[in-house]
């Protein structure tokens, strides 16, 4: 086979995304809080942007005259409300200036208006020694506490602990090993090494049951049952009965055969009960107390509220979303042609990517309202009566009301919440597939849940339905050829155990 090279033109098409349409796509799926942490960021890196305080009208302050404020230093003076007088800085345009000169004394005209530095949020940026921004400092200012681990809070408590110098240094070795949870999941054997002796098999034992003693009660257990039994022995309550039926029965327990456990402690299955309502306050992961795993806070982008007389109010929760605008100062900068070329580019881009942001954000909260509204108008039913009322809705009928690509609504409804009469819920929440019912209708998976929860709360809990019960119930309520497995299914994804487990005696 020949091989050659050569040239060769053609002719096509090929979409490519702008970074404008780019930048509009991330802000339309960014939630309200990552919304203002894009904000704050581009607050803090863009000198043009800043934040229109309330009262204060951009279009009453004429842009300055660059060219007479040079000359004579009182033309194109900025005075924001409240603010006192301050000396102008002098913006070099020859050729001896430098472009470093030229954004210092730009930094220099910011640091001289409190009222500025105030609206962009960046008084408390730290400093270097020579007084510019140092970005390390001013991340690690930023940066959240981290708290305290599992392992540093117990190494705290050991250091405190009275012991020989070999059970002090097994106690350490058996801390470095206990999980998040709280558990030690090593042999005390395997902790031993046989060159080093440092500390023995003793030493591990005697390190281990004082491991046991601290905070929080139950850590350095080596299985569910030994961690009950830690917390059980260290309660201030007389948990003797209760450490008995652990300590014997408790794969019993974990299988809901109480009477078998009654029949073989001579009791009756009432005070099994009343043991493990007894049980309830004690913890299978200690560890988790101190090294549990923050949940990130949750805010609606999106408020319905009913209205007299029928249907819904939709507005979107942007009240914490500042009104941003261009500096007029550096906007009448960016138009002399007596500053710098590259200082006067430099002004011009970081205008022409203040202007895309603000663009994006104000298509965002347009196409946010629309497609919000189009999903109330079609779930009207589930925000008056509930869950049991939620209809099928593909995206695809959305985007086709709204008039824009189902992308675009993914993208609107991706990780945003809906505050309704209904509570706190996803957005994405509303949309879905169904089921054909015996009406010739069809009803929402939503729906088909909220029907199986009702059935299996209003069971008679000493005889609990079975799945392919449920599933007659669900047939009788008018949800047509549904299988037992999917009921299985969706009673998994429900977290409702099965009718063995879910028997009361």
């Amino acid at each position: 086979m020949k091989m050659d090279m050569s040239n060769q033109m053609r002719m096509e098409q090929r979409m490519k995304l702008a970074p404008r349409m780019i930048q509009s796509m991330e802000i339309l799926q960014l939630p309200i809080f990552a919304l203002l942490e894009k904000i704050e960021t581009e607050l803090n890196s863009n000198p043009v942007l800043e934040i229109e305080e309330a009262g204060e009208s951009s279009e009453t302050e004429p842009s300055p005259n660059i060219s007479e404020s040079s000359e004579t230093g009182e033309a194109g003076e900025i005075r924001q409300p409240g603010q006192t007088d301050f000396q102008k800085p002098e913006i070099g345009t020859g050729e001896g200036v430098s472009k470093q000169e030229d954004f210092r004394k730009l930094d220099d005209f910011a640091d001289q208006s409190d009222d500025y530095l105030y609206r962009t949020e960046i008084s408390g940026r730290a400093r270097n020694e020579d007084g510019e921004f140092d970005r390390k400092l001013d991340a690690m200012n930023n940066t959240p506490d981290l708290g305290v681990s599992l392992n540093d809070y117990l190494i705290d408590q050991w250091r405190l602990v009275d012991a020989d110098e070999k059970v002090k240094k097994a106690g350490e070795q058996i801390i470095d090993y206990i999980d998040e949870k709280g558990y030690l999941k090593v042999r005390l054997e395997q902790l031993q090494n046989k060159d080093n002796h440092d500390f023995g098999m003793e030493d591990l034992e005697k390190a281990l049951k004082l491991v046991q003693q601290l905070e929080p009660t139950g850590v350095g257990a080596r299985d569910v049952k030994e961690c009950l039994l830690i917390q059980m022995s260290q309660s201030s309550e007389d948990m003797s009965f209760e450490m008995e039926l652990v300590s014997k029965y408790l794969d019993k327990l974990l299988e809901n055969r109480l009477p078998d456990i009654a029949k073989k402690m001579g009791c009756d299955v009432e005070k099994i009960n009343a043991a493990l309502l007894r049980m309830r306050k004690f913890d299978t992961s200690p560890g988790l107390q101190i090294s549990r795993v923050k949940n990130h806070p949750i805010k609606a982008d999106v408020i319905v509220e009913p209205v007299e007389g029928g249907g819904f109010k939709v507005y979107l929760a942007d009240r914490s979303i500042p009104t941003l605008r261009i500096n007029e100062y550096y906007a009448g900068m960016s138009k002399d042609k007596k500053l710098d070329v590259k200082a006067r580019e430099f002004l011009k881009d970081n205008i022409r990517s203040a202007r895309w942001l603000m663009d994006a954000i104000a298509q965002r909260k347009h196409t946010l309202l629309r497609v919000s509204q189009a999903v109330v108008d079609s779930q009207s039913e589930f925000f008056e009566k509930g869950k049991m009322y939620l209809k099928p809705l593909p995206m695809s009928e959305v985007a086709s009301k709204v008039g824009v690509h189902i992308a675009t609504v993914s993208r609107a409804v991706a990780g945003k919440y809906i505050q309704s009469p209904q509570g706190l819920i996803p957005l994405r929440n509303l949309f879905g597939g169904g089921m054909e019912t015996e009406d010739g209708g069809s009803e929402s998976f939503g729906a088909i849940r909220a029907k199986m929860q009702q059935i299996i709360d209003s069971e008679d809990k000493s005889k609990p339905l079975s799945d392919d019960t449920i599933r007659e119930k669900l047939e009788q309520m008018g949800v047509k050829d549904i299988a037992r497995r999917t009921v299985a299914k969706y009673r998994k994804l429900m977290n409702i155990p099965t009718a063995r487990f879910r028997k009361k005696f």
